[in-house]
């Protein structure tokens, strides 16, 4: 079963339910989905759409952090529902160890020498790891063996 799919029928239980909260973070992805694939005018595959998950997840943190510095609780508890809800359409995140392994096979693999091929190796992360790591976390990987 695609992602999208489970999405759609995750949907549905949720209106079974009459579990609003999640219904409404559900359909918020499945507008993000559309949205993109009218802009695109694509049919968004599974890792399309953990990239669209991953995103919305950095802009609900974003706000989570923006709410608690305004002292607004109930807004940040509104967000990490919302958070919680997006990260079971994730696959597993990868652990530190297993990031840093990563990262360094990929260094090793283009060559990377120096920051200054930081872009090239972001790419390269971004493209094998999108949704297996934070990508904030995978940054301060690469600087890191790049630096050494």
């Amino acid at each position: 079963m695609s992602l999208k799919a489970r999405i759609t029928d995750d949907m549905k239980t949720a209106m079974r339910a009459k579990d609003g909260e999640r219904l409404g973070t559900i359909r918020m992805l499945l507008a993000a989905v559309k949205q993109k694939e009218v802009d695109e005018r694509v049919e968004v595959d599974d890792t399309q759409l953990v990239g669209i998950v991953d995103k919305l997840i950095k802009q609900r943190k974003d706000a989570i952090e923006q709410f608690r510095t305004a002292g607004r609780q109930d807004l940040v508890d509104k967000e990490t529902a919302e958070v919680a809800v997006l990260e079971v359409y994730l696959p597993e995140r990868l652990s530190a160890a297993a990031l840093e392994a990563a990262v360094a096979a990929i260094v090793t693999e283009l060559g990377a020498k120096g920051p200054a091929d930081m872009g090239k190796v972001m790419a390269a992360v971004k493209s094998r790891l999108a949704g297996q790591a934070d990508m904030g976390l995978a940054s301060a990987t690469v600087k890191k063996a790049l630096s050494s």
